[in-house]
């Protein structure tokens, strides 16, 4: 799994704790993300952004360091963008540096699901595990209990998803040669993670209200494409005079559920919102897409469920049940964080998704999708 960048623990996340500060050199850099939200709230941040010195990200090696970089430059491009009244082009000191990491590490040069999430955390006791009450986050907008929890649930749901994504490589070998013991133990650890992933997902109301969720914090994280604040899109100076159009971060972003569609053979039909998940693989840390490219060239559980034995469709049946839940609950949020929220801004519509599409319409669908595959 090394291979991919999946750990046996940690799933998608990383297997080491994301680093907390650059090498000296980069200081600039991680003095201007800790001062974020300050600067936001005092609406000093853009005349900061354009004193930053551009910086030589062609000097970091490791991934963890270019890790850490693309997470800083793309939230303090998505606070410059979004600040105050959008504005539909980047500074070239950021812009340039930026987009070099993003080529590097095979995603686009916009704010994505792992610099918002899948990087972007600390332990508080680093002899403890990856977990709610012990995770913090390494970089916020403005701040905040809503902030931090939204982002840190789904941090959560990564650590809670692994021991799933760790036995996906057995379950296929099970399913290629049916081995339907080594099935029913694979599907048996799916079902144990999927229902602490859910107990994760309900815990959200608990610290992010969504009146702020919606004002506070998802302002930021839209993107370029399908926005109807930015219709031109974004021009990165110094780079092209051509705009481009990236969607903004979303959970559709993750690994997770579209791995498990795979491997237990859930299918959506080949509309819009199909071609929108599949697009939503780019914006995806390249070796976790050559996973999930590499899953789906298998055979998948579905495919063999009329010679399995009945504990084994009753297990296919409850992994569909507890996916259904997750979608249905996420739809549920979606409704109340965003869709029930009063606009009070294009920048922030409460009808078109931080990645850019009729999401109550693709959820709904969805999860309705999901639930025709019981058995």
């Amino acid at each position: 799994m090394n291979l991919y960048r999946i750990s046996q623990s940690n799933g998608f996340l990383p297997e080491t704790d994301p680093l907390l500060v650059l090498p000296n050199k980069f200081s600039a850099l991680d003095s201007l993300g800790y001062e974020l939200p300050k600067l936001l709230m005092t609406q000093k941040l853009r005349a900061k952004v354009k004193e930053l010195p551009s910086l030589p990200v062609f000097e970091l090696t490791s991934i963890a360091e270019r890790e850490r970089a693309m997470m800083l430059y793309s939230f303090i491009a998505h606070a410059y963008v979004f600040c105050a009244e959008p504005v539909s082009s980047i500074p070239e000191n950021i812009a340039k540096p930026w987009v070099s990491l993003a080529n590097s590490l095979g995603r686009p040069p916009v704010l994505s699901y792992a610099s918002y999430a899948l990087y972007n955390w600390r332990r508080i006791d680093t002899s403890k595990e990856i977990e709610l009450g012990n995770i913090a986050l390494l970089q916020n907008f403005w701040g905040g209990a809503d902030e931090e929890w939204f982002i840190l649930v789904h941090i959560d749901i990564e650590k809670r998803a692994a021991p799933s994504m760790a036995i996906i490589p057995a379950l296929i070998e099970g399913i290629e040669t049916k081995d339907f013991k080594k099935i029913e133990a694979a599907v048996n650890t799916v079902v144990a993670s999927l229902k602490e992933i859910n107990a994760s997902m309900d815990r959200m109301p608990e610290y992010c209200d969504p009146y702020i969720y919606y004002h506070r914090v998802r302002p930021f994280i839209h993107g370029w494409k399908n926005n109807p604040s930015l219709p031109q899109g974004m021009i990165y100076e110094g780079v092209s005079t051509e705009a481009k159009f990236y969607r903004g971060e979303t959970g559709a972003q993750s690994g997770i559920v579209p791995v498990l569609d795979a491997v237990f053979g859930i299918t959506h039909a080949d509309d819009p919102l199909r071609q929108y998940l599949l697009e939503m693989r780019e914006y995806m840390p390249k070796e976790h897409r050559a996973f999930l490219e590499d899953i789906e060239k298998k055979p998948n559980l579905r495919s063999i469920l009329k010679d399995a034995p009945t504990s084994i469709k009753d297990g296919y049946n409850q992994v569909i049940s507890l996916i259904e839940q997750f979608r249905s609950t996420h739809l549920k949020y979606a409704a109340s964080y965003i869709a029930n929220q009063a606009q009070t801004s294009a920048k922030n519509s409460n009808l078109v998704g931080t990645g850019g599409t009729p999401f109550m319409k693709y959820l709904t669908k969805h999860r309705d999708e999901t639930t025709t595959h019981k058995i």
